[in-house]
């Protein structure tokens, strides 16, 4: 059996806002919204520029959410972005309202890499290959 890997989805209390954001801040592209889907919720889904797509919904009809944590957690921690100019980028995401967390930081092998904290408390790396 072979696997292909198919999408990330975020959780969001306004996906569109949040949608919104990963435009603007990594070009994503929406391919559709669907609001409201049958189970209640705004299901928007995007792509990245290299084509990974990347779901934002918000809670649907009778759904409890949990807080976001954007602090190294068990579980799914952090998804990564690599970007040409990192110090660039920092002042850039900070400007979009994201917090800078950690970095950036070169690491032995010339990786330089920092992270952010995005809307609704996502955790992201972002990355500058040497």
């Amino acid at each position: 059996m072979s696997y292909s890997f198919n999408h990330v989805h975020l959780k969001a209390p306004d996906p569109g806002a949040t949608a919104d954001w990963y435009v603007k801040a990594f070009e994503f592209e929406i391919i559709n919204d669907e609001n409201p889907r049958p189970q209640g919720d705004r299901f928007i889904r995007c792509r990245t520029k290299d084509g990974i797509a990347v779901n934002i919904s918000s809670d649907r009809t009778g759904e409890t959410m949990g807080g976001g944590d954007a602090s190294a957690h068990w579980g799914l921690e952090h998804f990564g972005i690599e970007v040409d100019d990192i110090d660039a980028e920092f002042k850039r995401l900070e400007g979009l309202g994201a917090k800078i967390l950690d970095g950036p930081t070169k690491t032995p092998t010339g990786l330089i890499i920092g992270f952010i904290q995005a809307p609704d408390d996502v955790r992201i790396e972002v990355m500058q290959l040497s």
